[in-house]
């Protein structure tokens, strides 16, 4: 069993590499229109990015999403990832740890406290599994990687595409709830590219976790990953609820921090979800490849993004993330 996964998440990172991978459908924000300040009354040296989640600060309102872990390849893109994020000031979050509980040798491959010391950084597990770990399971992820919470990801159109895929979902919600009373660190309900509804938020709010990573659709689709790695049907590969509208959605329905993943390319989609209301915008894709390069390859890029940011910012006159939050957009 141990081996089979490590097999899969090392065909993960061949397949999003090697192969068409996202959504035809798009993450929405093009529909998002920030009103324009033609006299910002600003500078660009002005303009400052801090923020902070769930207790930790980031220079920028940005975090790297979970990719991988479990296989050599896996370890190096995520200590790239990780000894960016801490030369930047961001956060970060590790793929699925089952396979590290499942074989203890493949641990290493998720830690990156040694280069990545103050970052805020995420553990990370399946929502399928709270059937059939003890919770203490759940902990022993956090603390394998010095995490500040622990991501539990949903992922029920993925495993329904993959054969060898968890098909029993009943009670999770219950278990869910469970873990977030016992939990020595903070839950975040994660989707993987399939998004999450406002109705939903609702319910996962009333279960007790702390923040929400809405993960539409628009980036990455993992059906459609599954789809190339088994050579089954495409059917589910557009399944899912745009970006831009699970965050509309989630943010007119829940208080809780908000992280707006699924299809951010651009700083100036970094800039929309903020103003729609995100506390953090999430990639991954993006920065797959240069994570299998160097730090500087990823750290490059998150760069471009953020330039991108402070120039969206400072075109709606905004020299903070306080008033960015409160520029007008429209849907159109």
């Amino acid at each position: 069993m141990a081996k089979e996964t490590e097999k899969r998440k090392a065909d993960h990172i061949r397949i999003c590499l090697e192969d068409e991978v996202e959504f035809r459908k798009s993450s929405g924000f093009e529909r998002v229109e920030l009103e324009h300040r033609s006299l910002p009354e600003t500078s660009m040296d002005e303009i400052g990015l801090s923020t902070s989640f769930l207790g930790k600060p980031f220079k920028a309102p940005i975090f790297i999403e979970a990719m991988t872990g479990g296989s050599g390849e896996g370890g190096k893109i995520n200590r790239n990832l990780a000894a960016a994020a801490e030369e930047l000031g961001l956060g970060m979050g590790v793929g699925s740890q089952r396979a590290a509980l499942e074989n203890k040798e493949l641990a290493g491959t998720f830690q990156v406290r040694d280069v990545a010391p103050s970052i805020f950084l995420l553990g990370n597990m399946g929502a399928a599994q709270l059937l059939n770990y003890d919770f203490s399971r759940f902990q022993e992820a956090v603390d394998m990687i010095g995490a500040d919470g622990l991501a539990i990801h949903l992922n029920a159109a993925q495993e329904l595409v993959q054969p060898e895929g968890d098909r029993e979902w009943k009670g999770v919600m219950e278990k869910l709830g469970q873990l977030c009373t016992v939990l020595k660190k903070p839950v975040v309900a994660k989707e993987t590219g399939c998004g999450i509804s406002g109705i939903m938020a609702r319910k996962l709010q009333e279960a007790g976790v702390s923040a929400i990573d809405v993960a539409g659709a628009g980036g990455t689709s993992w059906p459609k990953v599954e789809a190339y790695r088994s050579g089954g049907s495409e059917e589910f590969s557009e399944w899912g609820i745009q970006t831009a509208f699970c965050l509309k959605d989630c943010r007119e329905s829940v208080k809780l921090p908000i992280i707006a993943s699924g299809g951010i390319r651009t700083g100036l989609d970094v800039a929309k979800a903020i103003a729609m209301g995100a506390d953090l915008a999430g990639m991954a894709l993006p920065l797959l490849r240069p994570a299998t390069e160097s730090k500087e390859a990823v750290k490059s890029a998150l760069e471009r993004v953020i330039e991108e940011l402070k120039k969206a910012m400072m075109l709606v006159g905004a020299r903070n993330l306080e008033e960015l939050r409160k520029t007008n957009y429209r849907l159109l």
